[in-house]
């Protein structure tokens, strides 16, 4: 189980929040499932993607990086149950700050994640 919170950490600390800072849908291809959600709501609105959509967005905006914005992606918590996980994340982004829910499977070996639930919060 240990190595499984390792890999998910390094999942989200070497694709995932790097991925979104760069705009680098390499990454964060590479860290979510092919047929992954995106569900909550930002600003009050709802939101809802597919992993493509989202893939779509991330790729035709302008990059956290080259916007000179703060980033920051934290790992709250990590919780693993045999071949499933959820972790607990906070990313600070432009002029928003999530706290997300990203749920994992393990399939063939890699952790993916297959869901993500995203709530923009005032801090």
């Amino acid at each position: 189980m240990k190595e499984d919170v390792l890999a998910i950490t390094a999942a989200l600390e070497n694709d995932y929040f790097p991925g979104i800072y760069e705009g680098d849908i390499e990454k964060l291809g590479h860290v979510m499932y092919s047929n992954a959600l995106l569900l909550g709501d930002v600003k009050g609105a709802p939101y809802a993607k597919t992993r493509n959509e989202y893939l779509e967005v991330v790729k035709n905006r302008q990059s956290v990086k080259d916007s000179g914005k703060p980033f920051k992606g934290t790992i709250i918590s990590i919780e693993v149950v045999n071949s499933i996980a959820i972790a607990k994340v906070h990313v600070k982004m432009y002029d928003f700050n999530y706290d997300e829910f990203l749920s994992f499977h393990k399939i063939n070996n890699q952790w993916l994640i297959v869901n993500k639930m995203l709530s923009d919060v005032n801090i």
